[in-house]
């Protein structure tokens, strides 16, 4: 049967990749205007204590990676602001905030030169691989990645790592993005650091990849039941947690800690709450599955990263982001309905 959105889908929404990657600042499909200017020096728990006490600033530096991405890039101004030492890794330098002086080394992270430039100093490191669309397969784009970094840690002075990951510790069946960032985790904990790993749920900051149908035809379009209720962050908690760790590094060990939004939601109450916030009706509509994964392909994601998206909103929709049970929500306070207001609003009424 023919999806009767698919027409309107493939016109409005060719935005719309990351529905797990970080921004893909590796890759043509995510593009940001701004310059800058290089410095011309070279398992699931809560944390343990609150981050009241900062590091000693002045024998401290920060390498900051994927800095341009939606997360990345809260993360740095939180840092800078607490007056800490800034390393950033970007491979376009010129996507960076062109009024900072910026300690930039510019390259890949997966180029293990690269990463012998940018950890000598470095006491602490957020990780965030980009999740480039274009690779062959979700471990290329994330493991592989990765692994230059893992095998530079053990020689290095970094002593404490936080990571983006996500929900699914556990699941038995293939599930995408989220194995090979699984995966992830469990190489950087094998080197010995001390590791967070921030087990998110669904960004719900994704929706704003979809501002254009929204604004234009009041719908939005995913691949999951528009009456299953999920569990959804937004991306300033995250980077707000991030940051916090990184500004507070008394912890140790490996531990995951999951964010997982105020609530669940499905996405026809968020559509409620976006039709409340906006003034009008807006619709969510369920797309099929197997359409989802042609349209990924058709807009130049590999077979294998198109394959993993797929594998990851299945494995979503048949319940993975339910493993965790009783985790405490208290860190990631912001409410879909808050960042309607605060930051899918300006998108979608200009």
């Amino acid at each position: 049967m023919a999806f009767d959105g698919e027409q309107i889908w493939r016109q409005n929404c060719g935005s719309f990749f990351a529905v797990f990657a970080e921004d893909m600042v590796t890759s043509r499909f995510h593009s940001m205007s701004r310059r800058a200017t290089r410095c011309r020096s070279q398992a699931a728990c809560q944390p343990s204590a609150p981050f009241t006490n900062r590091i000693n600033m002045e024998t401290v530096m920060i390498l900051v990676t994927t800095p341009t991405g939606d997360i990345g890039r809260r993360v740095l101004p939180n840092l800078r602001a607490a007056g800490m030492a800034v390393r950033l890794i970007a491979r376009d330098t010129s996507k960076l905030p062109s009024d900072l002086q910026l300690d930039v080394i510019e390259g890949s992270m997966a180029d293990a030169a690269t990463i012998a430039r940018a950890l000598p100093g470095v006491t602490s490191v957020f990780w965030l691989p980009p999740g480039d669309p274009t690779m062959a397969s979700a471990k290329a784009a994330y493991v592989d990645v990765s692994r230059a970094f893992c095998d530079a840690l053990p020689g290095s002075a970094v002593t404490h790592v936080v990571g983006i990951s996500a929900l699914g510790r556990g699941w038995p069946k293939p599930a995408g993005h989220v194995s090979a960032t699984l995966a992830v985790d469990d190489m950087i904990a094998q080197t010995g650091v001390n590791y967070r790993a921030l087990a998110c749920a669904s960004l719900m900051d994704n929706i704003a990849r979809q501002a254009e149908p929204i604004r234009t035809i009041g719908r939005f379009f995913q691949p999951t039941p528009t009456d299953l209720k999920l569990p959804h962050v937004a991306k300033a908690d995250v980077a707000r947690v991030a940051s916090d760790l990184l500004l507070s590094p008394e912890w140790s060990g490996v531990e995951a800690i999951p964010l997982l939004g105020p609530e669940d939601l499905s996405f026809g109450q968020m559509a409620a709450i976006m039709s409340e916030v906006f003034g009008r009706e807006i619709i969510a509509s369920e797309m099929p599955m197997d359409l989802f994964g042609q349209m990924m392909r058709d807009f130049g994601a590999s077979d294998g990263m198109a394959q993993a998206y797929v594998e990851m909103l299945t494995a979503k929709n048949e319940g993975m982001d339910h493993l965790i049970t009783g985790a405490s929500r208290h860190n990631t306070p912001t409410t879909f309905r808050m960042w309607c207001e605060d930051e899918l609003r300006p998108l979608v009424t200009g």
